[in-house]
């Protein structure tokens, strides 16, 4: 006998294996299960090759199995199943199994034993192995999920508290880039200050994007499909080898869609960066983009459904492909296949297309190539967004402005700017240099203070400005934009500034303060 199939298709069944050289045993054993409500389907070998064979095709539940059978044993059993599986229960249904053989047995991993002179007992065992499995399962389950959203907790202060500081580093770059545009009638000079004030704008949208990725929030625009691809394209041009023929297709490339061009576009630079990685020996890179409708079934449990029309972004390579365990982990923080990746680079095309609206869906095979696409909803053109700021009148009076802030380059910047645009600045390196100074020259019409000062707190300079009387308006340079509003109890208002901010904001918000109006979209600061 080698193997024999025993069916009961029933709902709910469980696949039992069972390694047994008699099959009215076999069947003995089947009808005490079925008599406890168990529905299962069964397949019975009494061979080692049989056996390796039915755990590969028939995948079982539950293996039960005799001691000893000619030319094969339980222990053998036992041992084999171990190699594939920790899990999957083993249960010795023997005649002949002593109590030493018994305690050795479960010493090697057995689940437990029945006696065949006393069946009544395998059905509870069957049930109690099966349910300590899913117990152990949904424990995995949950450590393995607290250790995801640590992980991605962990990230998110990671990326809060680097774009805190490239933020406190940008922001010289654009009052410099800005101050450079002054030099009109030297164009090698304007040039630069463009270069620098682009440089800082690209280094700004990197920073909003990380900060999205730590807030969960991201900042909408008006994408068009051409620019998109055309950047990658141009990004593209210095990574692809010579060995790698790169195609992309675009349907329509005036279509316009909400989304953040810059994650886009580094999403797909990850993918394609990706894909010509998997293809060292060269092959075709394909990005291609086409309208899709989306229906409601479309969407796997656990994702936002929303059907109607979408974009679908595809980038395919005929690479190496990958494997179904490598696909299993793709997308779990730190895991990678190179040795010099960081892990997190498919992470981050994820939560970019998640923060869309969208889902991905990747297909790989070994030997044959992988492909990515990404699904993007898209809701009715609109006008473009952002259009950019009035400029208005931004030229100052002559008003006294008193500038605080620790860090030399930025005050320095910062009197600069003020003073090209009509101000009268007085710097102060510190709070208690600020105060000193109004001790010394009087109340300024308008403070603007560095949020970020450790000698003398900002909120403790603030405090001593009300207590000498100040009732001017403060611009505070921080993470949180806003509107002055009036502090209860004085006239003091602040206005939150975000750094790193353009020229052109800036003397916005002076203009502001100054005037006491209330812009758009700000909010207030308690200094009490």
């Amino acid at each position: 006998m080698n193997d024999h199939h025993i069916a009961h298709a029933t709902p709910h069944r469980i696949r039992v294996l069972q390694v047994e050289d008699s099959l009215p045993d076999a069947e003995l054993a089947l009808a005490e299960l079925e008599a406890d409500g168990i529905v299962c389907e069964a397949r019975v070998v009494d061979d080692e090759r049989a056996y390796i064979a039915e755990l590969q095709a028939f995948d079982p539940h539950i293996v039960l199995s005799d001691l000893s059978l000619p030319g094969f044993s339980g222990q053998r059993a036992l041992e084999l199943l171990r190699e594939r599986s920790d899990d999957l229960p083993f249960i010795y249904v023997s005649a002949t199994l002593g109590e030493e053989a018994a305690v050795e047995a479960l010493r090697n991993g057995a689940t437990d034993y029945i006696l065949k002179q006393n069946p009544a007992r395998l059905a509870s065992a069957v049930r109690r192995a099966l349910s300590e499995v899913e117990a152990r399962r949904a424990r995995r389950h949950a450590e393995a999920e607290l250790i995801r959203a640590q992980r991605f907790e962990s990230l998110a202060m990671l990326a809060g508290g680097l774009s805190h500081d490239l933020r406190n580093m940008l922001q010289p770059l654009l009052l410099a880039g800005d101050s450079l545009q002054d030099y009109q009638d030297d164009p090698r000079l304007a040039r630069l200050g463009a270069l620098v004030r682009d440089c800082g704008r690209r280094g700004l949208e990197m920073v909003q994007s990380m900060l999205s990725f730590a807030r969960g929030a991201r900042r909408a625009e008006q994408v068009r499909l051409g620019d998109l691809l055309d950047a990658l394209g141009l990004l593209l041009q210095g990574s692809v080898p010579r060995s790698v023929h790169l195609v992309i297709g675009m349907h329509d490339p005036e279509l316009h869609f909400e989304g953040n061009h810059t994650e886009l576009q580094q999403c797909l630079l990850n993918l394609s960066l990706n894909a010509i990685q998997a293809m060292p020996g060269g092959g075709e890179l394909h990005i291609n983009t086409e309208k899709v409708a989306l229906s409601a079934e479309f969407f796997a449990e656990g994702e936002e459904v929303r059907p109607g029309q979408g974009l679908c972004l595809t980038v395919s390579d005929t690479g190496a492909g990958m494997s179904e365990e490598v696909l299993s982990h793709l997308f779990e923080p730190f895991y990678t296949t190179k040795q010099d990746g960081t892990g997190l680079g498919l992470l981050s095309c994820q939560r970019i297309v998640t923060s869309h609206g969208g889902v991905m869906r990747v297909d790989s095979k070994p030997g044959v190539g992988t492909r990515f696409r990404i699904y993007i909803p898209l809701a009715q053109s609109t006008s473009d967004v952002g259009a950019g700021e009035e400029a208005g009148n931004l030229q100052g009076s002559a008003e006294h402005v008193l500038v605080v802030a620790e860090e030399v380059a930025l005050l320095s910047l910062l009197r600069d700017t003020l003073d090209a645009w009509g101000y009268q600045v007085h710097v102060s390196q510190s709070g208690t240099a600020a105060l000193q100074w109004i001790e010394a020259s009087g109340l300024p019409d308008l403070v603007l203070m560095d949020a970020d000062m450790s000698l003398f707190p900002a909120e403790r300079t603030l405090a001593e400005l009300l207590q000498r009387g100040y009732a001017g308006g403060v611009v505070m340079l921080t993470g949180a934009s806003g509107s002055p509003v009036p502090v209860a109890g004085s006239r003091l208002q602040v206005l939150m500034l975000d750094k790193p901010f353009s020229t052109q904001r800036l003397l916005q918000g002076l203009k502001q303060v100054l005037s006491r109006g209330h812009g758009d979209g700000a909010r207030s600061a308690d200094t009490e």
